[in-house]
């Protein structure tokens, strides 16, 4: 008999986590990961000599 109320409870456990997944609930509350922020350098220190800079805003 415990074993047929634990298979209730889990066939009614996964039928509210379709339910709920369908209308974009998660019930999974895994804290959400900081973003890093990558900062990059565009332009080179110095522009070589052979290259025309006119375009560039460095």
């Amino acid at each position: 008999m415990q074993t047929f109320i634990d298979f209730l409870i889990g066939v009614v456990a996964a039928l509210l986590t379709a339910i709920l997944a369908q209308l974009g609930l998660d019930l999974d509350q895994r804290p959400a990961e900081s973003r890093e922020i990558h900062r990059t350098v565009d332009c080179a220190e110095g522009p070589p000599a052979t290259v025309s800079t006119a375009n560039q805003e460095c």
